[in-house]
Parts: C-alpha cells; sequence; structure tokens
C-alpha cells in the first residue's frame, strides 16, 4: 500500500447517522458474547474493534458514537470466536513499556513476565547492567524490554527462525538494532561470555497439563512444552547459568506457579543462591540466581 493508500488517522472519522448511533456498543457487545470462553471478554471485542477502526481503545470508550462499525470488524470477531489469541490477530502486543509485533512462531508476552524486570530493577538497585542475555527470547520480548529500560547492550537466542524475525523486526521499530543482537541456538549451549543480567522465560509446562485452545492451538509448542514434569530445561539452565552470569550479576528466570521449590533445588545444587518472586496475582512467578 502507498503511502496516499494509506488511512489518513489524522482526521477524526465521520460520524455515522442519527440512525445509527449506538451500533458500535451492541457490535461490542455481540462479540464479546461469542467471546465468553475469555476471562477478558468485553476487553477482547474492545481491542478488535479499536484494531479494526485504526484508533485507540479509549477513543471508543469516551465516545463510541464517534464511529461506525467498519466492515472488517466481523471477520476479527470470527478469528477470535475460533480461539485465535488477541495479539496474533492484532499483530501487536504492548510489554513493559514498550509495543511489541508478534505472530504465528512467536510466544505471546504475558504480563506476568514483567515480574522478571521488576526483580531485576530489585536486584541493581542504582546499578544498571550493561549486558544482558535474553534465553528464548522469542519476539525479543525480555530483552528489549530491559533495554528500554537500561541503557545496556543485549543478546537474545533462541532456537526459532519464525520468532527471531519477529525480534529482529521489533528491536529495528524501537530504535535498538545497534544494541541488541539475535542470534539462532539452543540455550546458552554455544557460548562463552558472561552477562550482568541474564534473562529466561523457558518452556515450563508438562507434557500431559490442559491448555486454553488459544495456547493449545495457536502457540508454539516448543516454547510451551518441557517434558513430563514440566522441569527438562530447567535442569539444562541450571548447569549453564554458573557459567554465564557476571560478578555481581543476576539469572532471573520465570517459573510456573508451583515449580519454586522445585527449580531453586535445581540451581541449588549448581551452586547458586536463589531468591522468589511473585506477580501482581500473589502466584510464584520468577527466581533470582546469583
Amino acid at each position: 500500500m502507498s503511502a496516499s493508500d494509506a488511512p489518513d488517522r489524522t482526521r477524526p472519522p465521520p460520524t455515522p447517522p442519527a440512525s445509527g448511533r449506538g451500533a458500535v456498543s451492541a457490535a461490542l457487545a455481540t462479540a464479546a458474547a461469542r467471546f465468553a470462553f475469555s476471562p477478558t471478554a468485553r476487553l477482547d471485542a474492545e481491542l478488535l474493534m479499536a484494531h479494526a477502526l485504526g484508533t485507540t481503545r479509549s477513543a471508543i470508550l469516551i465516545d463510541p458514537d464517534r464511529y461506525a462499525v467498519p466492515e472488517t470488524f466481523a471477520a476479527l470477531v470470527d478469528r477470535r470466536a475460533g480461539h485465535e489469541p488477541i495479539a496474533y490477530i492484532t499483530g501487536t502486543r504492548g510489554f513493559w513499556s514498550i509495543d511489541l509485533a508478534v505472530g504465528p512462531g512467536a510466544l505471546v508476552p504475558r504480563a506476568d513476565s514483567e515480574t522478571l524486570l521488576v526483580a531485576a530493577q530489585a536486584h541493581f538497585g542504582n546499578r544498571a547492567p550493561t549486558t544482558i542475555l535474553d534465553l528464548g527470547t522469542g519476539p525479543g520480548t525480555l530483552l528489549l524490554a530491559a533495554l528500554a529500560e537500561w541503557r545496556a547492550r543485549g543478546l537474545g537466542i533462541d532456537q526459532s527462525a519464525a520468532a527471531l524475525g519477529y525480534a529482529r523486526a521489533n528491536a529495528v521499530a524501537l530504535g535498538m538494532a545497534d544494541r541488541a543482537h539475535f542470534i539462532r541456538g539452543d540455550w546458552a549451549g554455544a557460548l562463552d561470555a558472561r552477562f550482568d543480567l541474564v534473562l529466561a522465560n523457558p518452556p515450563y509446562i508438562a507434557t500431559d497439563d490442559a491448555l486454553p485452545a488459544e495456547v493449545r492451538d495457536h502457540e508454539p509448542h516448543a516454547a510451551l512444552y518441557a517434558g513430563d514434569d514440566g522441569l527438562a530445561d530447567y535442569r539444562l539452565l541450571a548447569r549453564q547459568l554458573p557459567l554465564l552470569i557476571a560478578p555481581g550479576g543476576a539469572a532471573i528466570v520465570e517459573i510456573g506457579a508451583t515449580q519454586g521449590s522445585a527449580v531453586a533445588a535445581l540451581f541449588a545444587a549448581q551452586g547458586l543462591s536463589t531468591a522468589l518472586h511473585h506477580d501482581l496475582g500473589g502466584n510464584p512467578r520468577a527466581i533470582t540466581a546469583t
């Protein structure tokens, strides 16, 4: 699409005729009813409407009668009704202080993962890490959020070429291409370097555990499942982390809500000291290893 064909988002959309007033609110209610499987059904509908209109969710909430329902909305609703993740439909997900492009082949960033960045802030205090490693970077989620927080340089590693494509594009879009480097690999097996901050969100779902359809049927299984007990990748990381953490640095690793004791024991067996961090819901969510 050429620049002349692009929608002019600087002009307000035309106000629908009186006969069409309330149509957006009604369409949102109908869509939310179809999304009964989602704990955020109404929010899902609002995000899709904002995406279809090329505006913000807050603008719609302030004055829904300012807008007419776009023809593209119905198709978006159908996709979500098929349990496709909202982030895949809109192509973006906000995380920490940044927006990330995401899509099939890349794990959708979760707000719970922001716990790792909060833990990193607590560890470094007034200091700042200058080198950052993100193992299993996906679309660059943790690395790029950390680089937005600190003027550092970082390396992201993932085995998925599709995820790395998103990561590199996100680094460019965020103006971080000169500070963020991405390589394809299996954890840190080929690395011979130490980093101030090591971040990781490994797979931690046991093979037989049930997942919502939107996760199970759409997101990459390699980023989700980790053997019969969900701990397979932690066993690998436990052996690698002592060789990756620089003096005064830390590794901060996401965990499943029931895995704190098991992961801490694996890390302790490798001589690491650990601390547990909880997410905003009060669930165990991350372990700091030093």
